[in-house]
């Protein structure tokens, strides 16, 4: 998923197992790049996980997570910007306010996730 803001610079999809830079697009919008050239955006689809490593003290600690964390792909409704990660406790943040640079590898789109577990089915019980 790529914000709106970068559909005038050439895109692709992530690939699984990918390494990916957070950069800031010439628009002034974040978003993922695979190389040293920030031309090509690198799109990753909403529920999709990625493992975010060398997080920024700020983020770390207005988020409450650590240097290292697993996120899902979001969006965020309501402003200019709308790409987002999921932190496991919860926390939404827009790429915006991630730092430049902050590496990423694409661990899956959401099809390779696990399957959410099954609820057990009440029986009826006759009376």
């Amino acid at each position: 998923m790529c914000d709106y803001s970068l559909e005038a610079y050439r895109s692709r999809p992530a690939e699984e197992g990918e390494k990916l830079t957070l950069e800031r697009f010439p628009s002034g919008s974040m978003g993922f790049t695979a190389g040293a050239v920030c031309d090509t955006a690198v799109c990753v689809p909403e529920g999709s996980h990625l493992l975010l490593q060398g997080i920024g003290d700020s983020v770390r600690e207005s988020c409450g997570v650590g240097a290292v964390e697993e996120v899902v792909m979001t969006r965020l409704e309501g402003g200019l910007y709308k790409d987002a990660v999921r932190f496991s406790n919860g926390t939404e943040i827009l790429l915006q306010r991630l730092d430049c640079g902050l590496a990423a590898v694409f661990v899956g789109a959401p099809e390779h996730s696990a399957p959410p577990a099954a609820e057990p089915v009440a029986e009826a019980v006759e009376a």
